[in-house]
């Protein structure tokens, strides 16, 4: 179909964002109906969407929840912060799936999704994405292990969108699908000898299937 205009002509058929750099899925919408339908799953927050983060350090426990307001940084325009009031709310659950050389793998799941929430949130928590130059903490190395496999430009924050569920605009039926883990951040796990995660079988997460067209 012709996407053109779906959704306004700015971003035609595209529902919500991923940030420059962040692997996985993205929902487009085919008319103006489906478009309206899912973005308003986005905006009520009742599209479950999970994410991988492979970050340095790590927290001391198994899970938990960030919640907070975000807002664009005062002085730097391109970053958002966390801020007392004012801002939007965010909210990040968060569980430990590993850790291995001073770095951790993270499932964040998202309440809310902000510009940039899971970068700023795991940032502020001091365990900041490798490979992530806009949030990453000054001076920090990629892990010897997996040196060579992560860009030290920063260009490219170790971010998955792995899972995501939603209500299908006609049918009403709730789908939910998967995004293979991609080959860089793959081979980093690999090389740090973590195990990929597997989806987990509680929250019904299956591939999609060719029927599953959002449309």
């Amino acid at each position: 179909d012709d996407l053109w205009g779906v959704g306004g002509e700015q971003r035609p058929g595209i529902v919500h964002r991923l940030d420059r750099g962040t692997t996985g899925l993205l929902v487009v919408a085919k008319h103006d109906r489906a478009h309206r339908h899912l973005a308003d799953q986005f905006a009520r927050h009742v599209a479950g969407r999970i994410y991988l983060a492979l970050c340095h350090g790590g927290p001391s426990v198994d899970a938990g929840t960030i919640e907070g307001q975000l807002a664009r940084h005062p002085r730097v325009r391109v970053r958002m912060t966390s801020v007392p009031s004012g801002g939007r709310r965010a909210v990040t659950h968060w569980r430990l799936l590993a850790r291995a050389e001073a770095v951790s793998l993270l499932q964040c799941q998202l309440e809310t999704g902000r510009t940039h929430q899971v970068r700023v949130h795991l940032s502020e928590q001091g365990w900041p994405l490798l490979g992530d130059g806009l949030y990453g903490r000054p001076g920090a190395k990629v892990p010897g292990l997996s040196r060579g496999l992560i860009s030290a430009a920063g260009e490219r924050p170790m971010l998955h969108a792995w899972q995501l569920g939603l209500t299908h605009p006609t049918t009403g039926a709730r789908l939910r699908f998967v995004a293979p883990i991609p080959d860089d951040l793959s081979a980093a796990l690999s090389a740090l000898g973590i195990v990929p995660p597997q989806p987990d079988a509680a929250l019904g997460i299956v591939p999609p299937q060719p029927d599953a067209a959002l449309g």
